[in-house]
């Protein structure tokens, strides 16, 4: 039985998909404007950590997890003396990952990453 737990949990974590490295995606945001973000992913089973650069400067990334090909995770800006949670909530199929962007009360819109060779 602990056999076939272990090769049932060995076969998961294969299938995976690899986020670690290097992202970079340009989009326009809500206000029109286009922006690029880069990320920087290192997953530990379905633990997931790294950084986000922008404009805005650097954010570590929180609450990350990669279940198969879904990856979330959560980056904290000031604005304004406020700080505010981004959650993003994506799709990896082989050097894409395709996120649902959702800011505070200003609704959600998409981004496409791609990685960064």
């Amino acid at each position: 039985m602990k056999l076939l737990a272990l090769a049932f949990a060995f076969v998961s974590l294969s299938l995976a998909a690899d986020v670690n490295g290097k992202w970079k995606a340009d989009f326009q945001g809500p206000d029109g404007v286009t922006r690029t973000s880069n990320f920087e992913f290192k997953a530990d089973g379905e633990k997931l950590s790294g950084k986000m650069t922008s404009p805005r400067g650097d954010a570590d990334i929180s609450e990350g997890a990669v279940k198969g090909d879904d990856v979330s995770f959560a980056v904290v800006r000031k604005f304004n003396d406020q700080e505010f949670k981004i959650s993003y909530k994506g799709k990896i199929s082989g050097d894409i990952i395709v996120f649902k962007v959702q800011f505070g009360d200003q609704g959600e819109f998409e981004i496409t990453a791609k990685r960064d060779k």
